[in-house]
């Protein structure tokens, strides 16, 4: 019975010949391919696969972006945009008796 060592470099030796087999297989595809296309004069957009024009941006996450304040206080001056936690200010406030809508801006 082989040792550890062995069976563990015979499996790296297969291991690499599996990959060298996948490499020559994908290249002999590609190949044969490439000469169908020529041969019938088909491009890649024929094919429906990826253009060689840019694509249109992808509009980026909101996430994190800065908002503007909805309401403001107007002794301080500071702005809340609606989002998150009630600022202490503007609990007081309401807690008063006075409504949201005094303080948007």
């Amino acid at each position: 019975m082989a040792n550890l060592a062995d069976l563990i470099a015979q499996k790296a030796a297969l291991e690499k010949q599996i990959a060298e087999a996948r490499r020559a297989a994908r290249s002999g595809a590609i190949a044969q391919i490439k000469s169908l296309m020529a041969e019938h004069g088909l491009t890649l957009a024929d094919l429906g696969g990826k253009s060689t024009t840019p694509a249109t941006p992808v509009a980026k996450s909101r996430k994190g972006r800065k908002v503007p304040a909805k309401y403001r206080d107007p002794a301080t001056g500071t702005g809340w945009s609606g989002r998150g936690l009630q600022p202490k200010w503007l609990k007081a406030a309401l807690a008063d008796g006075r409504k949201l809508s005094d303080f948007a801006v």
